[in-house]
């Protein structure tokens, strides 16, 4: 089953800060999903600063349970605090 998850980081002073803190874990941790199939595409959100602001992330799981026990709660940019909102929506990605 596929999914968009959309993560808006937080708007205060220190929201760069927090992600560019975990931001490292986060791809580490991108890429092993990507490894397992669970992610398909991800990309950063830009303001017309081009500075990150949130995150698109393309995934594959089972079910939005198994996507949120497995993989959303123990995200890093959820855990550090870095999104601020987040929207899960169930997906189908074109096959070409």
């Amino acid at each position: 089953m596929e999914f968009v998850v959309i993560g808006y980081d937080g708007t205060d002073e220190k929201a760069l800060e927090r992600r560019m803190a975990v931001r490292e874990k986060h791809l580490k941790n991108a890429q092993k999903m990507h490894d397992s199939g669970n992610l398909l595409y991800a990309m950063a959100i830009l303001d017309d600063n081009e500075k990150m602001i949130g995150s698109v992330m393309i995934c594959d799981f089972p079910s939005r349970k198994d996507l949120e026990d497995n993989w959303l709660k123990n995200e890093v940019y959820v855990t550090g605090k870095v999104w601020e909102k987040i929207s899960v929506h169930r997906a189908k990605v074109a096959k070409h």
